[in-house]
């Protein structure tokens, strides 16, 4: 089903092998690897606004965050009306729940792609062609020499043959593979909001990834080096862009932001932020227009004294 997503992935690896083989030889791991390690780094780089539009997105979220709880609290005995309220709430500060994800789905079908077409070249069998890559390419991308090891060489392979130089390369990427997956679910963990992160579900699943980040390794053990190259290339990749991104835009209310306030007022700036528009948007509505028509007084009839009323005189 996604074999025209594999096409376009094994071409851009064939177009840049080339450009490559220009400064390397053709049949080289530096090529080769270099060819794994650029389509890598390109792609990231078109994620980039996507990752930075997801930030935002949850960001907002978090800002808005204590008024859903309330209209939740509010409405909890009428979930129609609730999830009215809310809506009309996220309409009204133009956020949309779905933003955040959407980058995750539009990156999740790339990597794939990726993945497979590495390894189905590292599973190749002879005279068998991948996708847009020739059987000679092919053959050419399983020979090539990294450090004494092949793209195709796992590290359950090299250990059953007693490959020392296969044992030590695969066994070193899968060790920074699984390390720099827990740093960057760690970073990204550390950066959620005190108010909101125990509540938040994405916050969970975060906690459960830095437990089950050790156990990626195990499965890197079967993984072909080509693959595991993608692998660290694609996690150093995360670790630096969240540290470079979360600099640039703190989290609300952590010590980061309210340094970067205190710095921008000291210098005369308005502070920047999500936090700040959301506080300017709100303070921009217009107020509301009070009703020019005239009040209807009504006189309520005021109880006299019984003298009054008989005619008698007070004693």
């Amino acid at each position: 089903m996604l074999d025209w997503l594999y096409e376009i992935v094994s071409q851009l690896i064939v177009w840049i092998h080339a450009a490559l083989s220009l400064v390397f030889p053709e049949d080289s791991g530096w090529a080769w690897g270099g060819s794994i390690i650029l389509l890598t780094v390109l792609l990231r780089l078109l994620m980039v606004p996507l990752f930075v539009k997801q930030i935002h997105a949850s960001r907002k979220m978090q800002e808005l965050n204590p008024k859903v709880q309330a209209l939740r609290k509010k409405y909890k005995n009428d979930k129609q009306r609730m999830n009215q309220e809310v809506m009309k709430l996220y309409q009204e500060n133009g956020a949309n729940p779905l933003s955040g994800c959407l980058p995750l789905l539009v990156q999740m079908p790339v990597f794939i792609g990726l993945f497979q077409t590495l390894k189905r070249i590292s599973d190749a069998k002879e005279g068998h062609s991948v996708f847009a890559m020739s059987w000679d390419l092919v053959h050419s991308a399983q020979r090539a020499n990294i450090f004494s090891a092949h793209i195709p060489d796992t590290f359950l392979n090299a250990w059953s043959d007693k490959t020392w130089s296969a044992i030590i390369v695969t066994g070193l990427a899968v060790v920074i593979s699984s390390c720099t997956t827990f740093f960057s679910v760690r970073s990204s963990m550390k950066r959620q909001p005190a108010a909101t992160g125990d509540a938040n579900p994405m916050a969970q699943a975060q906690k459960m990834m830095v437990f089950l980040a050790p156990l990626f390794g195990l499965f890197g053990l079967g993984f072909p080096l080509g693959v595991l190259m993608y692998w660290v290339t694609s996690n150093s990749w995360t670790l630096a862009q969240q540290n470079y991104i979360f600099a640039k835009f703190p989290p609300p209310g952590s010590e980061a932001e309210k340094a970067k306030e205190a710095k921008a007022a000291k210098n005369g700036q308005a502070p920047g932020g999500l936090k700040t528009k959301l506080t300017k948007a709100a303070q921009d509505e217009p107020a509301p227009v009070e009703d020019d028509k005239p009040k209807v007084v009504r006189n309520q009839p005021t109880r006299k004294s019984r003298s009054k009323r008989s005619g008698t005189p007070k004693r």
